[in-house]
């Protein structure tokens, strides 16, 4: 984790003097009772879900955030001292809700009505230790209210349910850190004056919402699903949290068929995970992964959500694609795969969603069809190049084909536009066994 200002330093080694007998022992090795990567992993999957029970508590996000900021800096102090705490999740939340009361009541006494109105809302609400099953829903609806842009809902949810740090998510919009702290903070002013409240709309408002929510809700699982940078190909963590998302929103709203088409897209393609990367951490394409690993449970309950999405008779993007990865599911290999069919739902997605990126994927799946001549005749009509994954599918178009100097090319524009290591390794492999 990269720490910029206001965030915790998970990284940081901290070496303090331990105590034997009452006495500190300046001779004997330090061993911390908690590591700074078991703090990571709590931030991780706390993060999200305390800053979400504190922006209701308190009905300001600064101070919701900045109060778990501070939580987990104390934590990366006391615990390799003191031991985890019997319940990691209280500790954080009854910590950075007394640090967000401190801060108050010293803003209220110079007569600041913002900080005399968020401690009078936080008075006799109890931080609860057990899962708030809601609280993160309430915070997503926020993020995403219409009168913010979608790339500053997904930006802002991304960085207060998914913990990544503004470097994290700069990197993931391929913009300066600067631009983008300056787009969460504005953002998050905005939400402030314009009152919009911390609550899952009312039924009458869901229709203007769902659709960002969505998109919002399926980029946390895509950032996870396939890291934009770092070392790691996948990040469960964001994949977990997704996915949990996924179902809140079909319990919320079990009428909205898209609700149920992104929650079974996201587990049929969660079902892969063991296969997509070796154990020498080499990324496995589709084709070459071992089917026997993977989880037949989420793509027997990914299916099941297909068929309840046929039955519904109104088709939309994320029920397409779900139905898309349902047909590479029953596959028992690459050669068994339909790909007639799968061309059909690209062409009904290019109908009801067309964008230059469904016309890649489906420019794959008719090369699987008539042959790479056809698909990247397709491909080169598409004005995506700065896309990685355009010139890594043009690639290998060109290396079926025989034009291997073409494809080096390729390889290496690639390469050169992807941040994450895995996928870099993978490009750089392919380009050398050429």
């Amino acid at each position: 984790m990269v720490p910029v200002a206001g965030e915790p330093d998970l990284s940081a080694p901290y070496v303090p003097l331990v105590s034997v007998a009452g006495e500190p022992d300046l001779s004997a090795p330090y061993v911390p009772l908690v590591s700074v990567a078991e703090v990571a992993a709590v931030f991780r999957a706390e993060h999200g879900r305390a800053v979400a029970v504190l922006a209701r508590v308190f009905g300001e996000l600064d101070i919701a955030e900045d109060a778990v900021q501070e939580a987990f800096a104390a934590a990366v102090e006391k615990w390799p001292l003191a031991g985890l705490p019997p319940s990691p999740a209280g500790w954080i939340l009854t910590t950075a809700r007394n640090r967000a009361i401190d801060r108050l009541r010293r803003e209220a006494s110079r007569e600041d009505k913002h900080a005399q109105a968020a401690l009078l809302h936080a008075q006799g609400d109890p931080v609860e230790e057990g899962v708030v099953r809601d609280d993160r829903l309430r915070l997503i609806f926020t993020c995403c209210h219409p009168a913010l842009a979608l790339n500053v809902r997904v930006a802002l949810t991304l960085r207060l349910l998914g913990g990544l740090t503004t470097t994290e998510i700069a990197r993931a919009f391929l913009v300066p850190e600067p631009t983008m702290a300056q787009r969460l903070v504005r953002a998050k002013a905005k939400i402030k004056a314009a009152g919009i409240p911390y609550r899952v709309p009312y039924e009458a408002d869901l229709p203007e919402r769902v659709r960002g929510v969505l998109a919002v809700v399926y980029l946390i699982f895509n950032e996870g699903y396939a890291a934009s940078s770092g070392d790691e190909l996948i990040r469960s963590d964001l994949c977990t949290e997704a996915i949990r998302l996924g179902r809140l929103l079909v319990e919320l709203m079990p009428d909205e068929p898209e609700a149920l088409g992104l929650l079974a897209l996201m587990l049929l393609q969660e079902s892969r995970r063991p296969s997509r990367v070796g154990p020498d951490g080499f990324l496995i394409p589709l084709p070459q992964q071992n089917r026997r690993l993977w989880d037949r449970e989420l793509i027997a309950e990914g299916q099941d959500l297909v068929r309840r999405c046929l039955r519904r008779g109104a088709p939309g993007p994320y029920q397409i694609q779900a139905a898309i990865n349902a047909i590479h599911s029953d596959a028992s290999s690459a050669e068994s795969t339909d790909w007639t069919q799968i061309v059909q739902l690209y062409d009904q997605m290019m109908l009801v969603a067309p964008s230059p990126v469904v016309a890649l994927n489906r420019a794959v799946a008719v090369a699987e069809v008539d042959g790479p001549a056809a698909g990247l005749a397709l491909v080169d009509d598409l004005d995506l190049g700065g896309y990685y994954l355009f010139h890594a599918i043009r690639a290998d178009f060109l290396k079926r084909l025989d034009r291997l100097p073409e494809a080096a090319t390729a390889y290496d524009s690639a390469h050169a536009l992807t941040a994450n290591t895995t996928e870099r390794n993978f490009l750089q492999h392919a380009r050398n066994t050429l």
